[in-house]
């Protein structure tokens, strides 16, 4: 694609990254009126936002450092959230177990106290403390858990709606394509973009957004030529899935003697989440991965707490991201702010440039709507916010029991781990692809565990995934369950569809 002159291609909004907030500062400008574009250098979702510890939460740790207001806000948005894609997030209740050498119980009952009462609760139900079973999961010497409710959701997949329905309400989508330079020229930004395919072009804008996370920093002095306006620290969290530990839905909290927390999160029904690490990181934040050290440290704090033990030969996949967070002088990379900063350069009338630091994916939504709120200052015409109750697509249902039986109903084939999983990955999205399918062999080739070729060809056509990696690990999570050859025939498939 080329931009051949500028009056003709000028948009008011280009968004430079695709993360989680990316996405949602493109929806929610364009859903007020505003002519957006983003560009994301690699996939969708492909770095710090498809590598947390996929929660929706308020953030129970955080009131040990005084941040009510992150906190509240995230409080609040958790039930928002909740509401606006019911297919890919979902209550989750956790237990805390009592260590009293590390905290102690009045401290976590005034904990849980604020966060039942900084917000509203609709959906999610108070705290309590409950009295642990000798033939439950945990180690006999613990017999106290404290219990709280918050959020799961499927990160990579929140990125990805949050695209679509961008693209859905007009904005253009480029991924896979890197800013390489942006200038002033009178009243406009013009912007050099490339392409992964090396094809170059030009593209006017009236606004930019500077939302590329661990690169915000790197993008402005690079390739902005604008000097650093905050200074930012990268810290690496590592996460490693290992088989499931226990049997039951609950998730698990647990304290460290350093002061840290792990969770463990039932995941994929087979299997067990474990993380998070802190670690100060220096170098490309798409390089991270897991070290010795941080896989040894999880592998410490799961066992000494479940009876059941765990060792690397359980290790079935891990995970690293880098977060990019506001610096404190002075701050451990645990005890660094998960709060937001929207700076906006610039005036109407003039090229204007908003920058975006820090961040949680809990609060993507209103860093968004404070995002497009600065930005709405330089563009008369734009309208209020208005995300808040507009559900993501695909969230068009009751619940997932009743999608799941309507899936199974109408598609009397259907396995039923198979509906389960189009129920929480797509929601009602999953009928672009089921179409009139009526028997697994009209979706084309299994290429095994249920991930069939229509659905494949509807990633490739609708999810702008590319490689095998966006469809089994960031679109799906199938990398946790097919075989090396099978993965091997599935990239043979999606590169011969990408090139068509």
């Amino acid at each position: 694609m080329k931009f051949e002159n500028q009056s003709e291609h000028v948009v008011d909004v280009l968004v430079v990254g695709g993360g989680v907030n990316g996405t949602g500062i493109a929806l929610d400008a364009v859903g007020r009126g505003l002519s957006v574009a983003l560009c994301e250098k690699g996939d969708l979702g492909g770095a710090t936002s498809s590598s947390s510890s996929k929660l929706i939460h308020g953030g129970l740790r955080y009131l040990e450092h005084f941040e009510f207001r992150l906190v509240k806000e995230a409080l609040a948005e958790r039930e928002v959230l909740l509401n606006k894609a019911p297919h890919i997030m979902w209550p989750l209740r956790f237990r805390l177990p009592h260590q009293k050498h590390l905290r102690p119980a009045w401290m976590i009952r005034i904990g849980l106290f604020l966060y039942d009462s900084l917000a509203k609760r609709n959906v999610l139900p108070r705290s309590r403390k409950v009295t642990t079973s000798q033939n439950g999961p945990l180690v006999n010497s613990i017999s106290t858990c404290f219990e709280y409710a918050d959020g799961w959701v499927d990160d990579a997949r929140l990125v990805i709606l949050n695209a679509i329905a961008a693209s859905d309400r007009g904005a253009t989508i480029y991924p896979r394509t890197e800013c390489i330079s942006a200038k002033k020229e009178g009243s406009l930004w013009k912007v050099e973009l490339k392409s992964v395919l090396g094809e170059t072009f030009t593209i006017f804008a009236k606004a930019i957004v500077n939302a590329a996370g661990p690169w915000a920093v790197s993008f402005l002095d690079r390739v902005a030529g604008v000097a650093n306006p905050k200074s930012m620290r990268m810290v690496k969290g590592s996460h490693i899935i290992v088989r499931r530990i226990y049997d039951t839905d609950e998730a698990y909290i647990l304290q460290n003697k350093d002061g840290r927390i792990v969770f463990v999160i039932p995941y994929e029904g087979e299997f067990s989440l474990v993380g998070t690490t802190d670690e100060n990181y220096t170098g490309d934040p798409s390089k991270a991965s897991i070290s010795d050290a941080e896989t040894t440290y999880l592998l410490e704090v799961i066992n000494s707490y479940f009876k059941s033990k765990t060792t690397t030969n359980d290790i079935i996949h891990s995970y690293s991201g880098v977060r990019p967070l506001l610096e404190e002088k002075n701050a451990s990379a645990q005890e660094l702010t998960r709060d937001y900063k929207v700076e906006l350069v610039g005036e109407k009338g003039k090229p204007v440039l908003l920058n975006v630091f820090g961040g949680k994916i809990t609060t993507y939504r209103k860093l968004a709507e404070h995002a497009v709120d600065k930005l709405a200052s330089c563009f008369p015409r734009a309208k209020k916010a208005w995300t808040k109750t507009a559900l993501l697509p695909g969230g068009t249902f009751g619940s997932q029991t009743a999608l799941v039986s309507l899936l199974m109903k109408e598609y009397t084939w259907l396995p039923k781990d198979v509906a389960q999983r189009y129920a929480r990955q797509y929601g009602m999205l999953c009928k672009k692809f089921l179409k009139s399918a009526t028997s697994p062999d009209s979706m084309g080739i299994d290429f095994g565990a249920g991930l069939f070729q229509a659905e494949v060809d509807y990633l490739i056509e609708q999810e702008w995934a590319m490689t095998l990696e966006d469809i089994i690990w960031r679109r799906t999570k199938h990398g946790l369950r097919l075989s090396f050859e099978q993965q091997s025939t599935l990239e043979s498939y999606i590169l011969t569809k990408v090139r068509q």
